[in-house]
């Protein structure tokens, strides 16, 4: 890492060498140094709050509407303002004080995250309002997560972003698993506003751990710096000049547009596990990839240290075609569940070293705009897969659909490795 990007970087707490039985656990290096490891602890009570909110929103407009088109809708108008908000907090993330861009955002979140229970406490009633308060909600992520993102880079040397970014994620997948759980358990005896009050406080705790963070400014300052319109298409236009970028993006399209079957579940729940018990069987395929995850971000140690960061995203991508085409032919649901398992922890390697080749291979002054559509990518590309999937799943039944994508994921990502090698050949 060019030593330039280092000036906002505490000292790190004295390292010393793992031992090596210990090389396979978590790779912890990053939170030897004081201002990730604000960073990171901002998102452990998050991660699970955020997750509250997610399964009381829904839940709060089926309540009212009884109908679950509603809670699609929902689902698509708060979609569309963190797409576009994404795009261009990544374009704002490179041109201010990313410090200053959080705070803003992590309040924006933990006000709206209040106004949610406002609503419920008072018995509004009103979907409209639910629905204009997550479309709000949505922005401010959108805005936030590319500063986030990009702010790790200043925060721990190069050869810490797999480390870095396996932690970040490990976090936020075990809020998926645990957040539903914990929301579940909590709706019968404290209610849905509760639900929203519990993440607005864990919020405030975001909102504290950012404020100690030290400031983050541009690193290079020209005479005007913009966020419009031309700055983003710049940051496309970078994206196509790079290929390795270009590359890492597309990997993630190839893996989770083709291969991701999460809207077959229910019907396979029903039909080809159904002697498993039907609620059983659903709950289990929804949370095994999730699992997987956490997984493979608890044993980060065997893989977080790998310099051959091109390679890696390659092998997480087969191997996640690989383990959802075993899904698809999978008749006992604990097989099914275990090669779902394996995807988790693949798709965990791949984000891994897909999050650490943005963060190396881009300049300062990209970062927040690769990480927007980074954020674009990461939200739209299983929904698009919603759409394959159920499409192809009417078609040919949904087993086939499954293993057809799995094939078709490993056939397009060596494809793609074979004919343009700038991705496999890429390393720090």
């Amino acid at each position: 890492m060019d030593t330039s990007e280092s000036s906002t970087e505490e000292p790190a707490a004295p390292e010393g060498d793992k031992p090596p039985r210990r090389r396979w656990a978590m790779d912890t290096r990053p939170l030897r140094r004081p201002a990730y490891r604000r960073l990171w602890s901002s998102t452990i009570v998050t991660a699970v709050g955020s997750q509250l909110t997610a399964v009381a929103v829904p839940k709060q407009i089926y309540d009212l509407t009884g109908s679950s088109a509603w809670v699609g809708y929902a689902s698509f108008a708060g979609l569309l303002p963190m797409v576009v908000f994404a795009l261009w907090g990544g374009a704002i993330a490179d041109t201010v004080d990313r410090r200053k861009l959080l705070l803003v955002t992590n309040t924006g979140i933990a006000v709206t995250s209040l106004l949610f229970w406002v609503q419920a406490f008072t018995g509004l009633d009103s979907v409209a309002v639910l629905i204009v308060l997550l479309a709000v909600q949505q922005a401010f992520f959108g805005l936030n997560a590319p500063a986030r993102s990009a702010s790790i880079a200043r925060l721990v040397p190069e050869e810490e972003l797999p480390a870095a970014n396996a932690l970040g994620s490990t976090v936020m997948q075990t809020g998926l698993v645990a957040g539903p759980l914990l929301a579940g358990a909590l709706i019968p005896v404290i209610g849905l506003a509760e639900l929203y009050l519990i993440d607005a406080v864990a919020l405030c705790f975001a909102v504290w751990a950012v404020l100690r963070l030290p400031p983050l400014p541009p690193l290079t300052a020209p005479a005007k710096r913009r966020a419009g319109i031309r700055e983003i298409a710049e940051g496309f236009r970078y994206i196509a000049l790079h290929k390795v970028l270009l590359l890492s993006f597309l990997a993630d399209v190839i893996a989770m547009v083709l291969g991701m079957p999460r809207a077959l579940f229910p019907q396979m729940a029903a039909e080809t596990y159904g002697s498993y018990g039907e609620g059983l069987a659903l709950g289990l395929l929804f949370a095994a990839i999730p699992v997987g995850a956490v997984a493979g971000g608890l044993f980060s140690g065997t893989f977080s240290r790998a310099r051959r960061h091109g390679l890696m995203v390659i092998g997480a991508v087969v191997v996640w075609g690989l383990a959802i085409t075993g899904f698809g032919l999978s008749t006992s649901l604990w097989f099914a569940v275990a090669f779902l398992v394996v995807a988790g922890v693949a798709d965990m390697v791949s984000m891994v070293f897909r999050g650490a080749i943005l963060l190396s291979a881009a300049t300062d002054e990209m970062r927040g705009r690769m990480q927007g559509v980074f954020t674009v990518v990461v939200a739209g590309g299983p929904r698009l897969a919603d759409v394959l999937h159920g499409t192809a799943g009417s078609a040919f039944g949904p087993r086939a659909a499954v293993a057809g994508g799995g094939l078709l994921v490993v056939a397009a990502m060596l494809g793609l490795a074979a004919a343009v090698p700038a991705l496999r050949r890429y390393r720090i």
